[in-house]
């Protein structure tokens, strides 16, 4: 009898979720060292983060974070190249990478 691989065994010891949570973080930390950092554009971005994203995203996944870092990586990496805040352009590629 054959073995049936899985497809995807490329992505194991990926956690996408804890990923984009990292970039999200990163982001927070920036918009503290850089006020100036945050206008209405990053406003409004943040009012579609879960408010305890951070710990719901093990229980559930919490799919939205990630698909608003991925949808959103051109404009997050302009944040963090603008500022040259290297802790998240790093995260932001590791999540773009193996994530988006």
């Amino acid at each position: 009898m054959q073995e049936v691989r899985d497809r995807y065994v490329s992505f194991d010891n990926i956690d996408c979720y804890k990923n984009a949570v990292e970039v999200l973080d990163a982001m927070d930390e920036l918009f503290l060292l850089e006020p100036e950092s945050k206008n209405e554009f990053w406003i409004s971005f943040q009012s579609k983060i879960p408010e305890n994203y951070s710990k719901e995203y093990i229980k559930d996944g919490c799919k939205d974070i990630l698909y608003l870092v991925c949808s959103n990586v051109f404009y997050i990496s302009d944040l963090f190249e603008e500022f040259d805040f290297e802790k998240g352009i790093s995260l932001l590629d590791k999540a773009e990478l193996e994530c988006c």
